[in-house]
């Protein structure tokens, strides 16, 4: 477990990057620090593995504070820690079998350790016919299959993951991804993604905390943070730019397909309450699996009470939006 409290990192020339970070990753998440460039999420992932230091507030792994580790401790620390890069960091002039062995080698495991290992996980990570290749022969994927190969050697506890499929295309993006959560399952590693892809949270994440300017905005499970909606949220994903109108109420509604049919909640509501609302936007959105229905809808003034009445009776999670909202949040 991970447990960050009260967490501050200020940068040398005194700018603050991290302010009162508090967060706690279960063992067996796979977990999501998500936010738009500059928000903190990698320098936060330094902390985790001991490669920044922090100011103020506590880091502890499995109940020990990172920033109290001896030189010894942090590197015995981070035996058990795999990193994947966004760009990979893979050697050129060596193979793909070196690529993989050379923790082990650093390490000083035996030649037989390493050729048992190095060849398990290649089969593992679907590479085996491309042991002996070079890795500038190999496509962006299976560079970075290398690279989780790589990663898996020292038996982690946590693989840190840092734009790990961001120089990836969708079809190999979403086949690094269920790899991950195989691993992930399998073998019972904890994984924590840095990413800006929202994509890359829906489909792999179980939960996630959104980094605005260096301090969460929020933080819970994915399902639950996307059916809220949270201004966090849509100011990541651009929503909070859309055009509203200007008079009456811009409602908000979130729900899971399996829970209801999106013709028969406004079908139900109009007749119900004598009125067809507008919808001015509506996307459906992938879960692991399941579909996910966001909409907006305009409600006139007079309509209002009886339309969010209407929405809370039937359980349906809903927020109002505002132009003005949209532009000062």
């Amino acid at each position: 477990m991970i447990e960050i409290k009260n967490l501050k990192k200020v940068w040398e020339d005194g700018v603050p990057v991290l302010k009162d970070i508090n967060l706690t990753i279960e063992d067996g998440d796979i977990y999501a620090l998500v936010g738009r460039s500059g928000a903190g999420k990698s320098t936060l992932l330094r902390c985790i593995n001991g490669l920044t230091s922090y100011q103020d507030g506590s880091l502890k792994v499995d109940g020990k504070e990172i920033k109290e580790f001896k030189e010894n401790d942090l590197r015995e620390f981070r035996r058990h820690v795999g990193m994947i890069f966004q760009h990979f960091s893979l050697l050129e002039r060596e193979t793909v079998y070196e690529n993989v062995a050379l923790p082990m080698k650093c390490w000083k495991y035996s030649k037989s350790e390493i050729d048992t290992k190095v060849k398990s996980l290649l089969e593992l990570v679907g590479l085996s016919d491309k042991i002996n290749v070079r890795p500038r022969t190999l496509s962006g994927g299976q560079k970075q299959r290398v690279a989780i190969a790589r990663a898996l050697t020292m038996d982690p506890k946590f693989i840190l993951c840092d734009e790990a499929t961001s120089a990836l295309d969708p079809k190999t993006t979403n086949s690094i991804l269920d790899l991950l959560m195989e691993i992930n399952k399998k073998m019972g590693i904890t994984v924590i993604i840095v990413t800006h892809q929202m994509e890359v949270v829906r489909k792999a994440c179980n939960k996630a905390c959104i980094l605005e300017d260096g301090k969460i905005s929020d933080v819970g499970s994915v399902k639950d943070i996307f059916i809220r909606q949270p201004k966090s949220l849509q100011r990541l994903l651009g929503e909070d730019e859309k055009n509203l109108p200007s008079t009456g109420h811009n409602i908000q509604i979130a729900h899971m397909m399996d829970s209801a049919k999106d013709g028969e909640i406004f079908g139900n509501m109009a007749m119900e309450l004598g009125t067809v609302f507008p919808i001015i936007s509506g996307n459906i959105q992938n879960y692991q699996g399941e579909e996910m229905g966001v909409f907006t809808m305009n409600v006139p003034d007079e309509h209002f009470e009886n339309a969010i009445r209407y929405l809370d009776n039937h359980g349906f999670k809903w927020m109002e939006i505002t132009p003005s909202c949209s532009e000062e949040e």
